[in-house]
């Protein structure tokens, strides 16, 4: 319970403040990462969309990542970037409700779309023949709108659960945006079983979609030994290296953050930047990057607007 019972109308967010001498190099710094972010994200979507080679469920699956990645991003970043040249860093009690419900449900959709890229792989190297049967691109119109339910569904949960009451005065957010457990510790109810409860929702949502992972890369892995010729096991993999490269960053940095004690003044922080904007920066570059059909339909698209 806190001691001071004053209700707060509003929340100060004190992020980066506590760095004075670096935020301008921040803000350049994070401006030029969520420009790249934005192009990347919007050159996978345009493609998926212009070039119909890319219209199968691998490339759906990794457009609808980057849309859901590019509205994740949104709810964050540009706030973010508005704090790091404003004197005053406030956001309504509405308006950090809003903003957690979005970076919740967007975050469990990523989530999700990535387990969803990996059962679409685990279909099309462990059952080749009837593949093309059990992931048509209306079923993977089906799949995307489940995790993007299931997504918000969690985060709907989250969020009423920390909103259920009024917040106490002192009103100072120890983080850059509304993360729950910054949030929920200012409650003027005792927040102890509410941050156990969503804390404990939000573990097992990010362990049981990587668990899932997991399992059907075992699943692909005892398929390719089994295949005998060394090119046809390096074309398997090779179509796996991306995806599972970010499973691993996106998985990895939100555990850093989720999984960690609770910790001291400012580390959230800087432990935060690296979920919230290295990873939907990398995750574009890595599937672009290493996908000789994207580079294919970009040079193409290029060149019919070059012509």
């Amino acid at each position: 319970m806190q001691t001071n019972q004053t209700i707060a109308e509003e929340f100060i967010l004190i992020g980066f403040s506590l760095y004075p001498d670096v935020q301008i190099l921040l803000f350049f710094l994070f401006f030029c990462l969520y420009l790249l972010t934005l192009m990347g994200n919007l050159t996978i979507m345009a493609l998926t969309w212009v070039d119909r080679s890319l219209h199968t469920p691998m490339y759906i699956f990794l457009s609808a990542l980057s849309f859901s990645e590019t509205c994740y991003t949104l709810s964050i970043i540009p706030k973010m970037l508005t704090d790091l040249l404003a004197q005053t860093r406030s956001i309504s009690v509405t308006g950090c409700g809003l903003q957690m419900c979005f970076f919740l449900g967007l975050g469990g959709t990523n989530c999700i779309i990535l387990t969803l890229m990996g059962y679409d792989r685990f279909l099309a190297i462990c059952n080749p023949l009837r593949y093309p049967l059990l992931m048509t691109n209306i079923m993977c119109g089906q799949l995307v709108a489940s995790a993007w339910a299931g997504g918000f569904f969690i985060s709907v949960i989250e969020t009423a659960l920390i909103f259920r009451g009024f917040f106490c005065s002192p009103n100072l957010i120890k983080h850059f945006f509304c993360h729950m457990r910054a949030v929920v510790r200012l409650s003027c109810l005792d927040s102890n079983l509410t941050e156990f409860i969503v804390t404990l929702i939000s573990i097992s949502g990010l362990l049981g979609t990587f668990l899932l992972i997991i399992l059907t890369y075992i699943f692909i892995l005892t398929t390719v030994l089994r295949i005998p010729s060394a090119e046809g096991k390096q074309k398997a993999f090779s179509t796996c290296a991306s995806h599972l490269t970010v499973v691993i960053i996106h998985f990895g940095f939100a555990s850093i953050v989720y999984l960690k004690p609770e910790s001291s003044e400012g580390d959230d922080t800087i432990i935060a930047v690296p979920y919230t904007v290295i990873t939907p920066f990398l995750s574009p570059l890595i599937f672009s990057l290493r996908n000789k059909d994207m580079k294919y339909a970009f040079q193409k698209v290029l060149g019919k607007i070059l012509a």
